[in-house]
């Protein structure tokens, strides 16, 4: 499985004030179906429909729908970074509208900020899957898991423009409900598996492939 991002930037920022208190929001299209996006994927809108009602039952029903500022490099959601929860998420058309409460956490307080100078920012989805290649484009299959739909960033150079992740040419795998990096779970279960006449041969390889991948 690869991490996959998706970055839109036409989402709207809203602050609401309530006897003298701010509550900041941000609304707008968090995902896209049926259409090659400008990084060739397409999103079928069935997997993308069914993922979503996932997501809204086991996150936002549930108030864990967290999403973070900046560019995780990883698919799971550090709680250390958190900066707004996503409070919906719903079809309309080929388009699913989320909107999202940002926080009071120390992140959060930076997007408040933000948002208070006039910033121009955006939302990247993240998630996880594998791909088809299919009459020009990359298909999206029916493994995709949404880690969040919306995580914040700065100034999107141009609308559902692809932001590539630092892990994003990483294989991912599932172990017990956690997601983990294959290659290195590869290295592990082969030093651990190896007879100990073949250990320091096992280990020599695994620092070769850890070099190839530099």
């Amino acid at each position: 499985m690869k991490l996959i991002s998706e970055e839109v930037s036409n989402a709207e920022y809203l602050v609401e004030e309530t006897n003298g208190k701010k509550d900041y929001k941000i609304r707008g299209i968090f995902l896209q179906s049926n259409m090659k996006n400008r990084n060739g994927r397409v999103y079928p809108k069935d997997i993308l429909e069914n993922e979503v009602t996932r997501y809204n039952k086991e996150f936002i029903n549930k108030k864990r729908a967290f999403g973070e500022l900046g560019h995780p490099d990883g698919p799971t959601v550090n709680l250390e970074r958190v900066s707004h929860m996503i409070t919906k998420l719903h079809p309309d058309g080929n388009n699913f509208i989320g909107e999202a409460k940002i926080m009071n956490t120390p992140y959060g307080k930076i997007v408040k900020g933000l948002i208070d100078e006039g910033a121009q920012l955006g939302v990247s989805s993240r998630g996880m899957g594998s791909l088809i290649q299919r009459n020009g484009a990359n298909y999206v299959k029916d493994d995709f898991y949404l880690a969040t739909a919306a995580d914040i960033v700065a100034d999107p150079s141009a609308p559902d423009a692809f932001v590539e992740g630092i892990m994003e040419n990483k294989e991912w795998v599932w172990d017990n409900g956690v997601l983990k990096e294959k290659d290195i779970e590869a290295w592990k279960s082969q030093v651990q598996t190896a007879k100990q006449r073949a250990l320091e041969e096992s280990k020599l390889k695994v620092f070769e492939s850890f070099l190839k991948k530099l």
